[in-house]
């Protein structure tokens, strides 16, 4: 007999959690109950009532984590698109990068309104989001602009890439550090409104870059690759301003 959702929610209830509903009861309270249950012989864990594992399988392939896929495997697209010298390639690179930037906010809104997280598609999320930043930046950096006022400035775009790289390097390396000391360093290097602020900035900046790099110098070109030059520095000094908030953290962590 396989036990209904009310019942389930009264199993968890009777196990010690006053407060779980059947929902609560599928997602993390049965492992109580399954500590005291054991097996089924087999190998596979099994809840009261004889309900094969009420413990949900941890799905790799969820629709976010496809979306997040479909981000890496644009970046070698972006590449060609890049330096195609076909008419229609500037548009395709300022298209690939902006579905790119639109997918890195849908795949988090759809796995926190359909509840499909997982651990594989947190640890890809920021991998992809780093992989075509860099990229992109990296791209800029090979290509001068072209555009008279930038022509004595070849320094333009490789100096905030490089604070911008460089930052996105230490923070993983920051944040692998502190998965291995802890909950509480893990909490202080934690995404904040800073960091998301900085990546709204930098997104911005980088279409914006993408869609005038092959531009004319007169009028709304001219001034739209002004603005995401600006744009671009503005992420950069974000940046390295949440990698001082996100240190400060972590030091008033270690000298408690």
């Amino acid at each position: 007999m396989v036990p209904t959702p009310g019942r389930r929610a009264l199993l968890c209830k009777n196990a010690g959690h006053a407060s779980a509903t059947a929902n609560d009861c599928d997602k993390r309270q049965c492992a109580t109950l399954l500590s005291r249950n054991g097996s089924d012989g087999h190998g596979r864990l099994t809840c009261p009532l004889g309900e094969p594992s009420c413990v949900p399988r941890n799905k790799v392939l969820t629709l976010p984590t496809m979306l997040t896929l479909g981000r890496i495997a644009a970046i070698p697209i972006l590449l060609f698109a890049f330096y195609s010298r076909a008419s229609w390639a500037p548009t395709a690179v300022a298209c690939i990068f902006l579905l790119a930037a639109i997918t890195d906010w849908l795949d988090g809104f759809l796995a926190r309104k359909m509840g499909l997280h997982s651990s594989f598609g947190a640890f890809l999320d920021p991998v992809a989001d780093k992989l075509m930043v860099a990229t992109t930046l990296v791209l800029l950096c090979t290509k001068p602009l072209h555009i008279s006022w930038a022509s004595d400035t070849p320094w333009l775009i490789p100096l905030p890439s490089t604070a911008i790289i460089g930052r996105e390097i230490t923070m993983s390396a920051v944040r692998e550090w502190a998965a291995s000391q802890g909950e509480i360093l893990q909490s202080a290097v934690a995404v904040n409104k800073l960091g998301k602020v900085k990546t709204a900035f930098q997104m911005a900046a980088l279409t914006v870059l993408l869609v005038t790099r092959s531009g004319s110098e007169a009028g709304s070109a001219s001034v739209l690759m002004a603005i995401g030059v600006g744009l671009l520095y503005i992420s950069a000094m974000l940046a390295v301003w949440s990698l001082f908030v996100y240190m400060k953290a972590i030091w008033g962590v270690l000298v408690r």
